[in-house]
């Protein structure tokens, strides 16, 4: 069963799953970033490209002729895309197909809209019998 984590409380919202994707790629643990809205998926690539020199983090668009070695893929659809390992969720909706995924990983802003959606995905996950994890990025 997919074992789902939501990071919530994030100050910046974009900041946060960078910091999560650059310690993903440290651990050489690959992910899939579904993000629905052409603002967020920009806002991270363009975040991972200005990391600094020594901490950059291999990434693409999940359409790009490199996606097939490059761990960390950036995607606005799940359907055709064979990796099954993680999937970072940066939209407000429930991932289509996200039980395929070993991990869920959910990281939610503080913005109130951000906070409801995430609230009604949870209820959805646990009404399901996920096992939900939380973690509270509000003091950093």
């Amino acid at each position: 069963m997919t074992e789902v984590f939501f990071y919530h409380g994030a100050s910046d919202k974009i900041a946060a799953a960078c910091a999560l994707l650059s310690g993903a790629y440290a651990k050489k643990k690959p992910m899939l970033v579904y993000a629905l809205e052409p603002e967020v998926a920009n806002g991270i690539d363009r975040m991972l490209w200005t990391n600094a020199a020594l901490s950059f983090v291999p990434h693409c668009r999940a359409d790009s002729p490199l996606a097939a070695e490059t761990p960390i893929l950036i995607t606005d659809t799940l359907e055709t895309i064979p990796q099954d390992e993680r999937l970072m969720n940066l939209s407000q909706e429930i991932p289509p197909g996200f039980s395929r995924f070993h991990s869920l990983i959910e990281v939610v802003g503080q913005d109130e809209s951000d906070r409801l959606a995430a609230r009604d995905r949870v209820k959805f996950y646990k009404d399901r019998g996920y096992e939900v994890r939380y973690f509270d990025l509000s003091d950093r």
